[in-house]
């Protein structure tokens, strides 16, 4: 791996991640594939139209369904899914600990119930490490704890010290598992998750510990969930910062156009988020105005598409009208053309972003579009 910051505007950084799967553009945003799959219809195929770069998939849910020993003996996920650009696997901590039934934590993993059919389930850092190399993602995930917010400082503070000694586990064990014969992906890769919920000493002093061990990455994790949007800002001020500026930085599960210009500005490089299929999924699409909510009676008879400055293949092919009553007449296509356009709003938003940082006018661009994107037309 190989990550060059070519050029800044402000703290926004304009750059390449190159990798065994391919050169990355950042800031990027990575296409939420959970299960190997966009929810929406939309293939691997689909994706390169929609111009992802790279698709995110998820540890906990390949694990339990169909199983990673059978993505690995598949050739691979890259091989499985039809994708031969980069794939971030996500380690299953989060999802151990907000899907999971009576799970409980021990320093050496966690013991839980899985949320499909209630089996009892070990996962650890070096089982996760062990999944994501079965499935030879480009970039595996270290396994983390992800604490609610708001949380009690004390466990949090303990919680970080915890996720820290997983950390080095899930580093050794990589290594170890690239180092042998017959590896889906030797070249794979390794992000640290910074951890800490709301309190920024506690932010601070573990991202300094976790850059002490000179990964590959460093994602900021445990925020987008629950916690009000100006914290969550006011912790990516005080953490970025003491991340490494010759390291990818990687915000996980955000979010909205509007908060990933703003993560932008203070110096995020990756994001990723299921919100452009879900809300899609639900008729509510992100557009250059702003959100539009599709069912709403005014587009009955409305023949522009969805976004007017928009040339996605719903944008260019069909009108409000006609997916309004796609959704009323509650047929499947519905949905795939909104989540086609969204990812696709998605992915141009990236890219408009970086073309703005390299003309010099990402401050121009954030004052124009940050709250227009959040704005309800």
């Amino acid at each position: 791996m190989k990550f060059t910051v070519q050029t800044t505007c402000g703290k926004a950084r304009r750059g390449t991640l190159e990798t065994v799967h391919g050169t990355v553009q950042t800031p990027v945003f990575m296409n939420v594939g959970t299960a190997g799959a966009i929810k929406g219809g939309i293939s691997s195929m689909d994706l390169k139209n929609l111009k992802c770069q790279v698709e995110l998939c998820n540890t906990y849910h390949l694990h339990l369904r169909p199983g990673d020993h059978i993505v690995r003996e598949m050739g691979g996920l890259h091989k499985f899914i039809g994708w031969d650009k980069p794939i971030l696997t996500d380690s299953g901590g989060f999802q151990v600990f907000s899907l999971a039934k009576l799970r409980k934590i021990k320093e050496e993993g966690v013991y839980f119930q899985s949320h499909i059919d209630g089996r009892r389930i070990f996962m650890g850092p070096e089982e996760s490490m062990r999944i994501q190399s079965n499935l030879g993602s480009t970039i595996a995930m270290a396994f983390d704890e992800c604490v609610e917010n708001p949380a009690p400082y004390k466990y949090v503070k303990q919680s970080c010290e915890r996720t820290t000694r997983w950390l080095i586990r899930c580093r050794d064990e990589l290594n170890r598992l690239n180092a042998l014969p017959g590896t889906v992906n030797p070249n794979q890769i390794l992000f640290g998750i910074n951890q800490g919920s709301t309190f920024e000493d506690l932010r601070i002093a573990h991202m300094e510990e976790i850059v002490k061990l000179d990964l590959d990455g460093y994602a900021i994790g445990g925020l987008a969930v629950g916690e009000k949007t100006e914290d969550m800002y006011r912790i990516l001020d005080c953490v970025v910062p003491h991340a490494p500026e010759h390291k990818p930085r990687y915000l996980m599960g955000v979010g909205t156009p509007s908060n990933i210009i703003e993560g932008v500005a203070r110096g995020i490089d990756m994001f990723d988020c299921v919100m452009p299929s879900r809300n899609a999924r639900h008729a509510t699409v992100f557009t250059w105005e702003g959100i539009m909510h599709l069912t709403n009676q005014c587009y009955i008879t409305d023949d522009r598409p969805i976004d007017e400055h928009c040339d996605c293949p719903a944008c260019k092919n069909f009108s409000r009208a006609y997916i309004r009553h796609l959704f009323k007449a509650g047929e499947q296509l519905a949905g795939r053309l909104a989540v086609t356009h969204n990812l696709y709003f998605y992915n141009t938003l990236t890219e408009r972003i970086r073309e703005s940082i390299e003309n010099g006018t990402f401050d121009q661009f954030r004052a124009t579009y940050s709250q227009r994107l959040a704005t309800r037309i």
